[in-house]
């Protein structure tokens, strides 16, 4: 290896717990390589993105054949067969909920143009008073403003505020964690009767919408909610004329197991967000989907949705999405995630249930979260300067396993990690992800 190739293996930037970022050369499967050769086993599909994991042949073909015909017809002047094709295929993946959809190139811009879908049905409608949002806190839906203003995510926050929307928050579904007055009856009943007494306090005719995440990804890593929780969440938005927006950017095209998140909850919302699983990170892509019923509304007044920009429905994009999402039907994927996502958490808990300092193995399908506590009795966190996760990440690293940390969750405290390996690993590349993971855990806390 000549001296300019190594001096450029790494630069001096800082990554998820890994000092001195390594340079990517390729992807191969579940599999990633540096310009100095060396191979990484992509454990967290990167923040949970690579859904077939990396350089599918059947993608790449699709991509180069479109941008062969043309790489982007400007939305607002043409449709596309792309376009077509996969506005039909995710019309299918939901059952028919959601007929109208507007395509962007990220979760951030999906979740921004969800809040705005909003307004704009309420002021349709002439409930013009309705411009407030309810969101939870240890929540996350993306770095736009608007975004991020609905974001229960402090140290992400900080830099901006003063400048976010008035949002009001509610407590997290985290059964792990129940907030202190919930603790010892029925959680899911204690945050039904939150939500409905937060939007009385803040009047029901000026809440425009509730969003929550399914199961909460970086903010919360990975929790999942109480059985009941989104029905229970789905009444009170109902009963108060309130719109519930679903952000799945992480947790949905098939990520935890069904195609839509909350279908494993048998509850359909009005606004729904798509984004990392749905094109695997092949081209950037998100989808925010709505109702008829919305959609309905808002044409009461304008003639169409007002969102939207100069990428919006990327053909090129659309393409990938496409070929993605033919490759996940085509071979069951969501169906083995499902199945598999079981084994994989079993094996997971069996592995690390002699290790202390493991408190919880949570998730659904192929999103999991390991939380490390210092007692696990009592789920003590371990002191926010410990770095926990961040230390257990760059050991993984180091030994060629890619795994998501994460941390702040207990009050600025709190580690751990997410795994979401693509859709189609292996046994094989999922029983090495679990025993590496184990040993980053075991080196770090020794």
């Amino acid at each position: 290896m000549s001296a300019v190739t190594r001096s450029a293996t790494r630069t001096p930037a800082t990554g998820l717990g890994v000092q001195g970022l390594p340079r990517i050369a390729r992807g191969e499967g579940s599999y990633l390589y540096d310009t100095a050769g060396k191979r990484y086993l992509d454990g967290s599909g990167g923040p949970a993105v690579y859904a077939i994991g990396h350089a599918h042949p059947a993608v790449n073909a699709a991509i180069g054949r479109q941008l062969e015909d043309v790489a982007h017809g400007y939305r607002y002047f043409f449709t596309s067969d792309a376009l077509e094709s996969l506005s039909a295929r995710i019309v299918a993946n939901c059952e028919n909920h959601f007929p109208h959809m507007v395509f962007v190139c990220s979760g951030s811009e999906a979740v921004e143009s969800a809040l705005k879908i909003a307004l704009q049905y309420h002021d349709a409608r002439g409930d013009t008073s309705r411009r407030r949002f309810i969101a939870r806190e240890r929540s996350y839906h993306g770095n736009t403003l608007g975004s991020l203003s609905v974001s229960g995510f402090e140290q992400r926050r900080a830099p901006f505020e003063g400048a976010l929307l008035e949002v009001d928050f509610v407590s997290p579904a985290n059964a792990y964690r129940p907030p202190p007055d919930a603790r010892g009856g029925d959680l899911g009943t204690w945050l039904r009767d939150e939500l409905e007494n937060r939007i009385l306090e803040i009047g029901p005719e000026r809440v425009a919408a509730f969003i929550f995440e399914p199961v909460v990804g970086a903010a919360g890593g990975v929790v999942p909610p109480p059985p009941g929780y989104a029905a229970a969440m789905r009444d009170v938005c109902d009963r108060y004329g309130v719109l519930m927006i679903a952000d799945e950017v992480m947790c949905g095209a098939g990520r935890c197991g069904t195609w839509r998140a909350l279908e494993f909850d048998g509850v359909v919302p009005d606004i729904m967000t798509l984004a990392k699983s749905l094109a695997a990170g092949y081209l950037p892509l998100g989808a925010t989907l709505y109702s008829s019923r919305v959609h309905a509304g808002i044409l009461e007044r304008y003639p169409e949705v007002q969102t939207g920009h100069t990428f919006t429905a990327h053909t090129a994009c659309c393409a990938a999405g496409d070929a993605v999402q033919k490759i996940v039907a085509d071979e069951g994927l969501v169906e083995r995630v499902l199945r598999v996502g079981e084994t994989f958490k079993a094996s997971l808990r069996s592995e690390l249930e002699a290790v202390d300092a493991v408190g919880d193995v949570r998730g659904r399908g192929f999103l999991v979260g390991v939380e490390l506590v210092a007692d696990r009795d009592r789920k003590t966190p371990f002191p926010r300067e410990r770095g926990l996760s961040a230390d257990i990440a760059r050991r993984a690293f180091d030994s060629g396993l890619v795994c998501y940390p994460c941390s702040g969750h207990v009050d600025g405290a709190g580690d751990t990690i997410i795994l979401a390996p693509p859709f189609n690993s292996s046994q094989r590349e999922l029983d090495a992800i679990v025993d590496m993971l184990k040993g980053a855990i075991l080196s770090a806390l020794g």
